[in-house]
């Protein structure tokens, strides 16, 4: 059973989608991410991209987040979000989104975020993809962090050179088959979305 864990909605109960296509944040690993983000959600605005159940942005939402964007393209998951954000009466801060993440990121012209969840079907590669939108369109804010959630540490980058000098990575941890690597935007690639 999933739960947001602290902050305004602590204690409620989330649901899940039904069948396999969506692969739900064990709560330990949900425990450990938000553990390493402490200081960075408040007033902060927030991309939840694989929105799944939207259980990262709605914990962020409860732990002062501003705002959340959930993106989600199956229709099952985007009833769920809707009907989370209700629970956790978080509606008011949320905006969710029925998309293709990668057409989303594309099309995106919004304000960019301080906090971007990414944690995609591990098996399809789509991470380095995500990442290098990210970076062309300044879609992170200077000092933002993006939470990858993958089966494999070398699936972040995949064998991108060129994308791996675009972010700093913050901090790597294992939580069962869980990899979380925090990444943040390089100074030089700032500099360059800022030309």
């Amino acid at each position: 059973m999933m739960r947001i864990i602290t902050g305004s909605a602590k204690g409620a109960k989330l649901m899940a989608p039904a069948g396999e296509l969506t692969r739900p944040t064990a709560e330990r690993t949900k425990e450990a991410v938000f553990s390493m983000l402490q200081n960075e959600l408040a007033g902060r605005r927030v991309l939840d991209l694989f929105g799944g159940s939207g259980q990262m942005g709605l914990e962020a939402l409860s732990r002062g987040a501003s705002h959340a964007v959930f993106v989600d393209h199956d229709r099952a998951a985007i009833e769920v979000i809707i009907k989370n954000a209700a629970h956790t009466r978080l509606s008011d801060k949320a905006e969710i989104l029925r998309a293709d993440a990668i057409g989303f990121l594309k099309s995106y012209r919004g304000t960019p975020f301080h906090l971007i969840f990414l944690d995609p079907p591990y098996a399809g590669g789509i991470v380095p993809q995500c990442l290098a939108l990210i970076a062309e369109k300044n879609l992170l804010l200077a000092g933002g962090v993006v939470v990858c959630e993958t089966g494999d540490p070398d699936a972040v980058f995949g064998e991108n050179t060129v994308l791996q000098e675009k972010y700093t990575v913050l901090r790597r941890s294992r939580y069962g088959v869980a990899h979380i690597s925090l990444l943040s935007p390089c100074a030089s690639a700032e500099l360059e979305g800022e030309l």
